[in-house]
C-alpha cells in the first residue's frame, strides 16, 4: 500500500472546489466559452474526466492504457480536442456524474497502490503521489479557466505547492521543447505562498534568481496568464529566458494567452 501523503486529500479537495463551482450551473452556463479556444465549460470537464480515466487504466490496466496510449500517439495533434468534443456532447448532470465517479475511483486507486510502484503515463512512468500531483496540476489549471468563463476569483490556497513543485522540476523540460540549452546551473527560486510561507528551492546564493508569488507562478507555468500581467520577476539571463517559455505540462508547449491589453 502506498504511504499516507497529503496530495492525495489536497487532489480530493481541489476537485471538490472544482465540483462545487460547476455543479449548480444551468445548461447554458456549462456551455459558456472559457479562455481555451474551442473549448465550454463542459470540455473543461470532460477533458478533465477523459485523463482521470487514463490514469486509471495506468493503475490498475496497464494494458487498457497501453490502448489509450496508441490512440493518443496515432492523432498527437487531435485526441485532446476530440476526446473533450465528445465529453461536451454528454448532458451536464451525466457529465458531472461520470467526473465524479471516475474520480473517486482514481483517488481509491491511488491510495492502495503497492509502494513504489510506478505506473505508465504519456511522459515518463510515475509513482501514485506524482500521478496525483499531475492530476492536482491539471485539475486547478482547467478550474482556472472554468472560474474566468464564470468570472469567479477563487481564493487559492497551499495546494499551490503541488503545482509550483511541477513548474520548478520542469524548467529543464521547458528549455527542451524550445530547443534551447538547458542552463548549466540551479536557479534560487523564492515564492510567497497564500498562507504566507515563504518557499524555496535551489541553492540559497544562486547568481540567477526568481521570485514572486506562488499564484502567479503557477499561472505562468500553466499558461493560465501572461507573464506581462503577473508580479514573477527573474534576475539573469537564463532565469529571465525561463519565465518566457515556462510550462509544467507534458508534450509540446502551448501558445499561452495574450496579454490582457492585447486581449481587450
Amino acid at each position: 500500500m502506498s504511504e499516507p501523503t497529503p496530495v492525495f486529500d489536497d487532489l480530493r479537495e481541489e476537485s471538490g472546489e472544482l465540483d462545487r463551482l460547476v455543479a449548480g450551473l444551468s445548461e447554458e452556463e456549462w456551455a459558456l466559452a472559457t479562455p481555451a479556444a474551442r473549448w465550454s465549460i463542459a470540455h473543461q470537464i470532460a477533458h478533465l474526466h477523459w485523463t482521470d480515466r487514463a490514469a486509471l487504466l495506468a493503475v490498475t490496466d496497464e494494458e487498457g492504457f497501453q490502448e489509450v496510449l496508441k490512440r493518443a500517439l496515432a492523432a498527437p495533434d487531435s485526441f485532446v480536442d476530440e476526446a473533450a468534443d465528445e465529453g461536451a456532447r454528454i448532458p451536464p448532470a451525466e457529465l458531472l456524474s461520470r467526473w465524479r465517479e471516475g474520480r473517486a475511483a482514481l483517488d481509491r486507486a491511488l491510495r492502495s497502490a503497492p509502494h513504489g510502484a510506478r505506473f505508465p503515463w504519456f511522459g515518463p512512468p510515475m509513482s501514485a503521489a506524482s500521478m496525483a500531483t499531475g492530476r492536482l496540476m491539471e485539475t486547478w489549471a482547467h478550474g482556472q479557466d472554468v472560474a474566468d468563463a464564470l468570472g469567479v476569483v477563487r481564493t487559492p490556497t497551499d495546494r499551490l505547492r503541488h503545482v509550483v513543485r511541477i513548474g520548478v522540476r520542469a524548467r529543464n523540460f521547458a528549455f527542451g521543447v524550445h530547443g534551447l540549452p538547458v542552463p548549466g546551473e540551479e536557479f534560487r527560486v523564492e515564492l510567497t505562498a497564500p498562507s504566507g510561507a515563504l518557499w524555496t528551492y535551489g541553492p540559497e546564493d544562486a547568481p540567477q534568481r526568481v521570485t514572486g508569488p506562488a499564484l502567479d507562478f503557477c499561472l505562468l507555468v500553466t499558461q493560465r496568464a501572461h507573464r506581462a500581467d503577473l508580479a514573477v520577476r527573474a534576475e539573469g539571463p537564463d532565469a529571465d529566458r525561463w519565465l518566457g517559455i515556462a510550462q509544467a505540462f507534458a508534450g509540446p508547449a502551448g501558445t499561452g494567452r495574450p496579454p490582457k491589453e492585447a486581449g481587450r
